[in-house]
């Protein structure tokens, strides 16, 4: 069935912008935890400064290494909001985007950049602060003359990710949550925040112990029952 659908999909539906703004208020590191420990994609894809933060619903693009001809595609069907996230199987021979590109991305209000590939100009990207994550840079520009695909699942640093998915990321790296569970793990991130911080209070008046490590080390088998460190 699927080889009946056309390679550009340009309707599909997104997560509301209220929820993503929401979701856009925690971490990476805590919206993974509460999603089962999944989600984030390989450490290869990071900023190209740690300072850089995205947030927003995934416009997926697939296309061949090197060639950039259905990125520029993509560009033209971004709604505000999207993020571009661009299977370039994970390459670095060749920038997939640089400058102008991301010049004109945010020029449209596309929320950032995810690459499983290389991009370029990225001293002039940093100085745009326009958020991009890549697997690293390279000088060497595209080509434009292969097609690929929009609007279709991709697999994205070993993630599968749906159009319309909410993606975060900040200098941990990039998390990536179906849209249709996001909403529902909102109060548990927020849950998970304030215990968290409620630890960490704890740890600086010298309750430095954790509590729960005497019986995983005996469960794992490293200590026997009635032992401790």
């Amino acid at each position: 069935m699927s080889n009946n659908l056309p390679d550009i999909i340009r309707d599909f539906a997104r997560v509301p912008a209220d929820i993503v703004k929401q979701a856009a208020e925690f971490q990476p590191a805590i919206l993974a935890d509460v999603a089962g420990r999944r989600g984030a994609m390989h450490g290869r894809i990071k900023p190209l400064h740690p300072r850089m933060k995205l947030a927003g619903t995934a416009i997926t693009v697939e296309v061949r290494p090197g060639d950039n001809l259905m990125i520029h595609a993509a560009i033209a069907l971004a709604k505000p909001g999207d993020v571009l996230v661009v299977d370039g199987k994970g390459d670095q021979t060749s920038a997939l985007m640089g400058t102008i590109m991301m010049t004109a991305c945010r020029q449209l209000g596309i929320a950032g950049v995810v690459l499983d590939g290389a991009a370029r100009d990225s001293l002039e990207i940093d100085e745009m602060d326009y958020p991009v994550f890549s697997v690293g840079t390279n000088p060497n520009g595209p080509t434009k003359n292969v097609g690929g695909r929009i609007g279709h699942p991709v697999c994205v640093g070993g993630v599968t990710v749906y159009p319309g998915d909410f993606v975060i990321g900040d200098a941990d790296g990039v998390v990536v949550v179906e849209r249709e569970k996001i909403e529902a793990l909102l109060p548990l991130a927020s849950k998970k925040v304030k215990d968290e911080a409620a630890r960490i209070a704890a740890i600086k008046t010298g309750d430095t112990a954790a509590k729960w490590l005497t019986a995983a080390l005996r469960s794992a088998g490293v200590l026997q029952e009635g032992e401790s460190l």
